[in-house]
C-alpha cells in the first residue's frame, strides 16, 4: 500500500515518464534521448542536416531520440518564452539556430547543456573563447564581420559603378554588425540606405525603401530568419529587379543572384557529433568553440540574366560553383 503523498508523487512521476518517453519508444531501446532545438522560425534544411548528421551516429527519431522544436515567428518577446520551456524541460541537450535563439537560451539560464549554430560567441558572452568554451554552451560559430566584408567587395567587383548598397539587418544586429558593414562601405565608395526588419512581415516596406532610395544592390546580413525566410527575400528581390548578395549557397540555389559564405548545412551535420559527444558523457566545456571549415562563392547565371546583369568574367573564374 503506497501512502497518499508518496503514491501522488509515483503518478506523476509515472505520467511525466510516459509524456516524455513514449512507450513504443521505450520497448524497444529502454532509453530515450531528449533534444531541445530553438530557433526563431522553422528552417527545414538545418533541423534536416541536423538530423541526417543524427543517423549515422546510431540517434533515429522514433527509436532512442526526440527533438523538441520550438519556435518563436511572432518576434523576441515569444523566443524568449520558448527559450524559457526548454530551459525547465530537463532535456539532455539543447540545439539553437542562430544567435537570437542563442543569447534568449543564455537569458533562460538553462542548467542543459547547450550546442549552438551562432555568430560570435565571445562577442556575445556566450563562452570565455573559443579554445576552452567553459560552462554549459559550445558549437559552432560563424564569425560574419571579415564575411560581411567580403560580400561589399563582391557586390564592387560585380556593379563596378554603383554607389547605393541596402544593408537588410535585424534590430540586435544594429550595434555590432552594422558599423564594421558601414566602415567597408565607406572604404569601397558606397553610401549604405539601412533596412532594419523584425519579422518576414517588415521585408516588403524594406524593400520598397531600397526601391526608393534607388540601391543598386541589397545585402542581407546573416540570420537565421533571413535564411528560413530565403524564398521570400529572393521573390522581393526579382520582384523589384535588386540584385541581392546572400549569406550560403542555399540562397543562390533557391534563386538569389549570389551568395558567399560557409556551408550551413556540414555546419548542423558537424553539430549532430559534438550533440552524441555531450550524450555520452563530454562536458560542452571542454569542447572548444569550431568554426567554418570552408566557404564558397555561388553564382546564379539565369538570375543574372533575369536582371540583364552581366558577370564579370574575372568573378566567374572565382567561383566554385556556377548555376545555368
Amino acid at each position: 500500500m503506497i501512502p497518499g503523498l508518496d503514491r501522488r508523487r509515483f503518478l506523476l512521476t509515472s505520467l511525466a515518464s510516459v509524456v516524455s518517453r513514449p512507450l513504443a519508444v521505450q520497448a524497444q531501446t529502454g532509453k530515450t534521448h531528449r533534444i531541445g532545438w530553438l530557433a526563431p522560425v522553422p528552417n527545414p534544411n538545418n533541423l534536416g542536416a541536423f538530423r541526417a548528421g543524427l543517423r549515422p551516429l546510431g540517434y533515429i527519431e522514433g527509436e532512442n531520440v526526440v527533438i523538441e522544436q520550438r519556435y518563436a515567428e511572432e518576434g523576441n518577446d515569444q523566443l524568449n518564452r520558448a527559450a524559457a520551456v526548454l530551459a525547465y524541460s530537463n532535456l539532455d541537450v539543447i540545439v539553437t539556430d542562430g544567435s537570437a535563439a542563442t543569447l534568449a537560451l543564455k537569458r533562460a539560464a538553462t542548467t542543459s547543456p547547450v550546442v549552438f549554430v551562432s555568430g560570435d560567441p565571445v562577442a556575445m558572452g556566450l563562452v570565455s573563447n573559443l579554445s576552452r568554451p567553459g560552462g554549459t554552451m559550445t558549437g559552432f560559430a560563424i564569425i560574419a564581420v571579415e564575411l560581411n566584408v567580403k560580400r561589399l567587395e563582391l557586390v564592387r567587383d560585380t556593379i563596378p559603378h554603383a554607389s547605393r548598397l541596402g544593408v537588410l539587418y535585424e534590430p540586435r544586429q544594429r550595434r555590432d554588425m552594422i558599423p564594421p558593414i558601414a566602415a567597408g562601405a565607406r572604404s569601397l565608395g558606397f553610401e549604405l540606405t539601412r533596412l532594419e526588419v523584425r519579422t518576414a512581415g517588415d521585408f516588403e516596406a524594406a524593400f520598397n525603401t531600397a526601391v526608393r532610395e534607388r540601391v543598386a544592390a541589397v545585402m542581407p546580413v546573416a540570420s537565421a530568419l533571413f535564411h528560413a525566410e530565403k524564398e521570400k527575400l529572393i521573390s522581393l528581390a526579382a520582384k523589384h529587379r535588386i540584385p541581392a548578395i546572400y549569406e550560403g549557397q542555399a540562397f543562390a540555389e533557391a534563386g538569389g543572384l549570389m551568395s558567399y559564405g560557409p556551408d550551413v548545412a556540414d555546419i548542423f551535420r558537424r553539430a549532430a557529433t559534438y550533440v552524441d559527444r555531450i550524450l555520452t558523457g563530454t562536458k560542452p566545456a571542454d569542447l572548444p568553440v569550431e568554426q567554418p571549415r570552408k566557404f564558397e562563392l555561388v553564382v546564379n547565371l539565369k538570375t543574372a540574366k533575369a536582371l540583364g546583369l552581366a558577370i564579370p568574367a574575372s568573378l566567374l573564374a572565382r567561383a566554385d560553383r556556377v548555376i545555368d
